[in-house]
Parts: structure tokens; sequence; C-alpha cells
């Protein structure tokens, strides 16, 4: 209702208009359920679940980080086999030093934007200290295989618009006004892409129940 308003009654351009959930399901139910309301205009909106967002972009802008264009996606189970990988190739012990464990690391790592040197630089211990040097050659070999995993496509964008001003700047032309749904599951990752969009113009609205948070 509220991307009708702005397009019926303040004259937004729709293209302008990012509309972000988290669910595919969810995504796809956004887009019909305005298109009732405005029309065949809703095609040119971005709307769409985080990931799906930052991959669109990335497939625009991943050559400024050192990717193809068709660089692949790696799903959970892509990661996990790499991982092992890795494990094998640092010549660790996969049963002391579990695939799935470091993976969660390597996650959160990067949930929190934290690149393999930073990881490092803030963990402790022997296992973090491992999975601080699995962190880094899992993510030479994605650079090599021209991949990234669901992690990197939000990890990547914020990267990108701190390297690259001038493109944040472009986006933030692009995408006037946001609307996030489901806001109470936003990690520090998609809040800080939502935070860099949005930028001093702070044109963003944001639903969430704090009943639901999954990230408290």
């Amino acid at each position: 209702n509220r991307v009708a308003w702005l397009i019926r009654a303040r004259g937004v351009r729709p293209e302008s208009v990012l509309a972000i959930t988290f669910t595919n399901k969810a995504a796809g139910e956004m887009k019909v359920r305005i298109a009732s309301l405005v029309g065949p205009v809703a095609r040119t909106m971005w709307i769409s679940t985080f990931h799906s967002m930052c991959a669109r972009l990335l497939r625009r802008e991943a050559e400024r980080l050192g990717f193809k264009s068709s660089f692949t996606i790696h799903d959970a189970d892509d990661s996990r086999r790499l991982i092992k990988r890795c494990i094998e190739e640092l010549e660790m012990d996969p049963k002391r030093f579990a695939p799935e464990a470091i993976g969660r690391l390597i996650s959160d790592a990067k949930n929190q934007l934290q690149t393999p040197d930073d990881f490092r630089e803030q963990t402790s211990g022997l296992f973090g200290q491992k999975a601080g040097e699995v962190y880094a050659l899992y993510q030479k070999k994605l650079v090599q295989m021209n991949a990234m995993d669901f992690d990197d496509l939000l990890m990547n964008v914020v990267l990108l618009f701190e390297g690259f001003p001038a493109r944040l700047q472009h986006y933030r032309r692009a995408f006037r006004y946001i609307l996030i749904d489901e806001y109470q599951d936003t990690n520090h990752a998609q809040y800080r892409l939502a935070r860099m969009l949005a930028g001093q113009r702070g044109n963003i609205m944001v639903v969430g129940d704090d009943d639901q948070s999954i990230y408290s």
C-alpha cells in the first residue's frame, strides 16, 4: 500500500522503488500484491530478497571486485565440500576441525563483514586460528573458481560500495525509496547495506515484529 501511495499520490517513478523481503516466496507474493495495486509498472521495480538484489547488482559490478559477471553462486552443499577440501589441503584433522563447525564460523564472520584478516585478528584459541586459515584459503579458492557463496553476495556489495564510492552514489540515486519487510530478521551485513543505500537522504521505511526476531 505504501508503494502504491508513492506512485499514485506522490508521482514517484516506479523504478526508483526498492522493496526487500526475506524469502523468495514472500518476494513473489509482494510482486503480485503490488502489481494488483499499480499495474504492469510493478515490473520496473526491484522487488526481491536481499540476496537476489545483491546477486543482480553484482552481475553488473563483479569485475570491479575481481570476478567475472558470469560468477557462480555456491549453495550450502557446495560451500561445505569446498571447506572440507581446504581443511584437507591444510592437513587438518576433519574430525577435530569439522567442516560444518568451521563453515558456521565463516558464515558468521561474513555476516559481521569480517574479512579473513579481520577474523584472524579478532579471534583467539587454536580452533579460531585454524578456522581463520581455512577461511583465507576458502576465499582464495572461491575467487579462483569465479564463485561466491550466499554470504558473499551481501558482503561483496558492501565491499563494492566501500571501495567504489561513485558506484554507491549511483545506486543511492537509483533507489530513492527503500522499503524492507520482516526487518527484525536483518543481520549486521543487511543492516549496513540498507544504511549505505539510504545515505543522508534516509528515505527508508521498515516493517518488523520484535516478537519474531531470530537474531536477538
